[in-house]
């Protein structure tokens, strides 16, 4: 199913990511089933620091929710910033902390670096799936010539693209790694995929963004892109849609 805008994307002709010059991916969850593994992750992490939390201060605190918690808080982010965010939205406060901390250390980039460990984890256990629509655009993309870039908050991107094999397929990486160096914000902030687009020599205007996340549709909507698409692999069409997806799609081969 592919759920097209109210613009000139009616007739679908618009849709097609060829037109560009270059797209623009993210990783988990547009890519590789990472985002999954990511989701797991993440609720280990915090389900376990809620109950010690809870026991320390007497404060009450429900599980971490993939379906709500996830999505809106950290999903698409940075994972110092997915701490944060997620924090916040409970009412806890932390020290910031560095990124030398301990994974024990009761910090935010502690509790980070903490989810890093759960995730290679999950990682090792699970595998990795690759979708087989993202590498059928990825090879008509290449055959057209167009420029291929990954925009992935996770450090752990050059990683996994290794061991599925699609490292040589992107150009251009802007991942956490980058991200950190170069001191860019992450999403929604539109920063790093702007950042890629220049790294390939193309305009905004010229590229596409494709995107699982809510705050990373919102990151192609800022920066001006010529398509953002909404990849929904979980049900989320309509939320990728509100946030700035021009095109929300469950098959990226309707894009070719």
């Amino acid at each position: 199913m592919t759920e097209l805008g109210e613009t000139d994307m009616a007739d679908g002709a618009a849709a097609k990511a060829l037109r560009y010059q270059a797209l623009l991916f993210d990783l988990d969850g547009v890519v590789t089933n990472t985002a999954a593994v990511h989701a797991r992750a993440w609720k280990q992490l915090f389900d376990h620091f809620l109950v010690r939390w809870s026991q320390e201060t007497g404060q009450s605190q429900e599980p971490f929710t993939i379906a709500t918690d996830y999505v809106q808080y950290v999903d698409g982010r940075r994972r110092y910033e997915g701490v944060a965010r997620f924090l916040e939205s409970r009412g806890i406060t932390l020290p910031q902390g560095d990124a030398e901390d301990s994974p024990d250390a009761e910090t935010v980039c502690g509790l980070g670096n903490a989810k890093n460990g759960y995730f290679l984890a999950e990682l090792e256990q699970q595998g990795v799936e690759v979708f087989p629509d993202a590498v059928e655009l990825l090879d008509a993309a290449r055959a057209a010539d167009r420029r291929l870039a990954v925009v992935s908050a996770s450090e752990n991107c050059g990683m996994i693209l290794k061991r599925v094999g699609l490292d040589t397929y992107f150009e251009i990486r802007v991942t956490g790694i980058e991200a950190k160096a170069l001191n860019l914000p992450g999403k929604p902030r539109p920063d790093t995929f702007l950042k890629a687009a220049e790294q390939l020599g193309v305009a905004p205007a010229d590229a596409v963004v494709l995107e699982d996340a809510i705050a990373g549709v919102r990151a192609g909507r800022a920066g001006n892109f010529g398509l953002v698409v909404g990849v929904d692999r979980v049900g989320e069409a309509e939320a990728l849609a509100a946030n700035g997806a021009d095109v929300v799609t469950d098959d990226l081969r309707t894009l070719i």
